[in-house]
């Protein structure tokens, strides 16, 4: 199976839904390859179809004034947030190739993390339950997941946190879920990390996860004509 690798560094949330959603068409109609688009967005809380605005705890002033927007996603799961040093990952892949089964496809995604971690930094990594979709740490979650299937194609995807400013996260209740934390690489490790060699290692496991025998880092307007 073959993938294009696309890295997009900083982008503006709303600009990479659009982008994914002529990317999904492209691939419905086969015209590409499946694709991994990875990017980092800049401040941003979204939420998702079973979202609950009470869950963003900080007032609009306050977001207004610190230039934060606030984006109601078509993806599965509550309110996250997304800023520099996360590495968000959007699989836009044809299931079809991958057992036709959303839920696999979701253990899947968790399942590049929980590689990654234990084989790269010997951290234990988990997946809680179906209640708590992600990947965990102790109690807290370090990786969130969301995604949206449109004739068996994906979309959204994965929220890595690396060297996530996690003081953020105080802005909401993330994922709605009161009792449990969130944290990042860096903070496991006291240490920043390099977001390019991270970029690398997702790309790594992800492609031994998903099987991806041949796979190539390309540019946008390569796929997109």
């Amino acid at each position: 199976m073959k993938l294009n690798i696309v890295k997009l560094g900083k982008v503006e949330y709303e600009e990479a839904f659009k982008l994914q959603q002529k990317i999904v068409k492209l691939r419905q109609e086969n015209r590409i390859d499946d694709t991994l688009l990875l990017l980092e967005h800049l401040p941003v809380i979204t939420v998702g179809r079973s979202g609950d605005d009470d869950n963003i705890i900080v007032s609009e002033e306050y977001l207004k004034e610190n230039n934060i927007s606030i984006y109601y996603a078509n993806r599965g799961g509550d309110v996250t947030y997304h800023g520099p040093g996360q590495i968000v990952g959007y699989p836009i892949i044809h299931l079809e190739n991958h057992g036709k089964d959303l839920k696999l496809y979701v253990e899947k995604l968790e399942e590049v993390i929980i590689k990654l971690l234990k084989e790269e930094f010997n951290i234990h990594a988990y997946i809680k339950d179906m209640k708590y979709t992600g990947v965990w740490v102790d109690e807290n979650k370090i990786t969130a997941i969301g995604v949206l299937m449109k004739r068996w194609v994906t979309m959204h995807g994965f929220a890595f946190n690396v060297n996530t400013n996690m003081d953020h996260f105080n802005w909401i209740v993330p994922c709605g879920i009161q009792d449990k934390g969130v944290v990042s690489l860096q903070k496991l490790i006291a240490k920043e990390l390099d977001l390019n060699a991270m970029n690398d290692l997702v790309i790594k496991y992800f492609c031994d996860v998903f099987g991806y025998k041949d796979s190539k880092e390309c540019s946008l307007e390569s796929i997109m004509g």
